[in-house]
């Protein structure tokens, strides 16, 4: 299951995102916002960034104006690896490289026919696990 959140800024990506997800059948949850109506980013960061953690959902994708805000937030929760990626090699790079359970987007940095392939690589990438398993064992340890 695949956990969503977003701004203001990033509800119209969002939403698109999660239509295309449920086209590909693939399970989601919102965890919001439900409108572009100013909230703040960090409560909707925290919301998946915490669902990935518990287990009660695979990974998470977030959405706000940069992706920034939603990354710096995500990963204050331990065992979060949220990787804001802004091209499809990015998102491949921090699934096989760094084991990313959480997509930051910016969506006003990226149009929506982008962010939708960076969703599908991110989401078809696998860890490569070998030799970079210690260093996300690392990335784990740090508090």
């Amino acid at each position: 299951m695949i956990a969503l959140g977003s701004d203001h800024a990033g509800f119209e990506l969002k939403e698109k995102i999660k239509k295309y997800l449920e086209e590909k059948k693939v399970e989601t949850k919102d965890y919001g916002c439900f409108s572009d109506d100013p909230v703040d980013y960090p409560d909707y960061a925290e919301k998946v960034a915490k669902a990935v953690a518990n287990g009660d959902a695979d990974r998470g994708i977030l959405v706000c104006g940069t992706g920034l805000g939603m990354s710096m937030s995500a990963n204050k929760l331990p065992g979060i690896r949220a990787a804001l990626c802004w091209n499809e090699k990015a998102a491949e790079m921090s699934r096989k490289h760094n084991d990313a359970n959480v997509l930051c987007l910016g969506a006003r940095l990226i149009d929506h026919t982008d962010a939708l392939r960076i969703v599908d690589v991110w989401l078809k990438t696998s860890f490569d696990g070998g030799r970079h398993i210690k260093r996300v064992e690392k990335i784990n340890k740090i508090v």
